[in-house]
């Protein structure tokens, strides 16, 4: 088997490579690429188990970042379990073909437990006084040790949040070396997310969103030149293209206004109640799963989505067989958003009374995906020297919540799910090896064929 490298350069479109990636445009025009077609919905994490396993949705069953776990009445987010994933993945088919293939899956999601050789992902210590300390995950768990030791601890801080930066990517791909460095696996998969901050934050608006550019095409040239093309299979891929939007559109609180949501008061703060709502939206960027809790209401229901502004298409029945969607994980109703357009999981009508997690970095308690959490109030010039106090009363041992994430939809300027309008911003792939590249698009199943044959040589 060939040595492969599969580095996922989240975001990255035929429309975003040119002046300021002047490497991987070189490395596109000394070896061949294609566009994907991208999977429903295009997320992160549907997206990656339709490459890594070549079936899709409707059968490996991850319908998005998060579903409703109908067993537990409760909407889970950005799970870890690789058991998640109910399908065979590429190396364990290529792991039966020869057993002197190894496999390293650096930050990729869904990638603890599974029988990858060597795996890295994040990890936060969650202690008892409240505080969320940087960490990650590793198998072998010494390899953890290692990194630290070489590297620092993963900035976690720079992977999600107001703060992201070019350090996550950079400490991924760093991670990815020196696994190679120790290990020598076969087949690789890096993770650098750079990309989805800015994209989601200003859209592609070029001016601000260069840098980002600059800086990702020198984390995929130093990896490339570490590979060295001469010796390694280099496969370059992204999961979506993040387009332009100006439309937050708020389905939970359209149900809520029809009566079939219902909300629950802690505190004197509203929690949504998935499992006593007759009908629920879980939001996840330009789709939304709406599960039902009386089948009945079905027809009812879709029609009035139909008809909400922002709404381009509502799915059921066999439209979700069409769409690959038909698994017992999926919603009873799928809607996706136009092109200007994406879903919030908001559900409050008064601010007032909006849960504390809507004001803080929480991927987990939310019941959908929140793009904001990226973000802060452009009007508060004191958020920084709040952000600095919190974090002192923090270490002085005080209880205190970063409550610093503004409830404002419309901040967010670009966004993915839905399949784009062209081309240009469908999800890429790009080899140095043109003998195992189709010329035409392909499907996003058909990338795991593409990469069987890399490691196949």
């Amino acid at each position: 088997m060939r040595k492969t490298v599969v580095i996922n350069v989240v975001g990255l479109t035929k429309r975003l490579i040119g002046t300021h990636t002047p490497f991987i445009k070189s490395f596109l025009e000394a070896g061949r690429a294609t566009t994907i077609h991208p999977v429903l919905p295009a997320v992160t994490c549907s997206a990656q188990s339709t490459y890594l396993t070549g079936k899709w949705p409707a059968e490996h069953g991850v319908v998005g970042n998060g579903w409703y776990f109908k067993e537990e009445c409760e909407i889970k987010f950005w799970r870890q379990s690789n058991k998640l994933v109910a399908a065979e993945k590429i190396w364990d088919k290529l792991k039966r073909e020869d057993s002197n293939f190894t496999c390293a899956n650096h930050f990729w999601w869904y990638n603890m437990y599974s029988n990858v050789d060597y795996s890295l992902t994040p990890r936060p210590n969650y202690l008892a006084d409240g505080r969320k300390i940087p960490d990650f995950y590793s198998h072998p768990s010494e390899l953890r040790d290692t990194l630290k030791d070489e590297l620092g601890n993963f900035p976690l801080f720079q992977f999600w949040g107001p703060k992201t930066s070019i350090k996550s990517s950079k400490w991924i791909a760093d991670a990815a070396i020196k696994t190679d460095q120790l290990h020598d696996p076969t087949l690789t998969f890096i993770y650098l997310p750079h990309l989805d901050y800015n994209l989601q934050r200003y859209g592609l608006n070029f001016d601000v969103i260069s840098k980002d550019l600059k800086e990702v095409d020198t984390e995929v040239q130093k990896l490339v030149e570490y590979y060295n093309p001469e010796k390694t299979n280099i496969v370059l891929l992204s999961e979506y293209g993040i387009t332009d939007v100006n439309h937050p559109v708020h389905l939970n609180r359209e149900l809520r206004k029809w009566g079939y949501l219902n909300i629950r008061k802690e505190r004197g703060l509203e929690l949504l109640d998935a499992g006593a709502s007759q009908a629920f939206a879980v939001a996840d960027h330009q789709i939304a799963h709406v599960y039902l809790n009386d089948i009945a209401l079905k027809a009812d229901i879709k029609e009035l989505l139909k008809k909400v502004e922002g709404v381009e298409k509502v799915l059921s029945d066999e439209e979700l067989v069409a769409a690959n969607l038909n698994h017992d994980h999926c919603g009873d109703i799928v809607v996706i958003a136009d092109k200007n357009s994406w879903f919030t999981y908001y559900f409050w009508l008064d601010d007032a009374v909006a849960p504390d997690y809507a004001r803080m970095v929480d991927i987990h308690k939310k019941p959908g995906y929140d793009p904001v959490e990226m973000l802060t109030d452009p009007k508060d010039k004191f958020v920084m020297l709040k952000v600095i106090w919190k974090l002192f009363k923090k270490k002085l041992g005080f209880r205190t919540v970063l409550d610093i994430i503004p409830i404002n939809a419309t901040l967010v300027k670009g966004s993915h799910g839905r399949v784009p309008e062209g081309k240009d911003d469908f999800p890429i792939l790009i080899s140095n090896q043109k003998d195992f590249m189709p010329t035409e698009t392909v499907s996003a199943i058909e990338v795991f064929d593409v990469l069987v044959k890399h490691v196949r040589g």
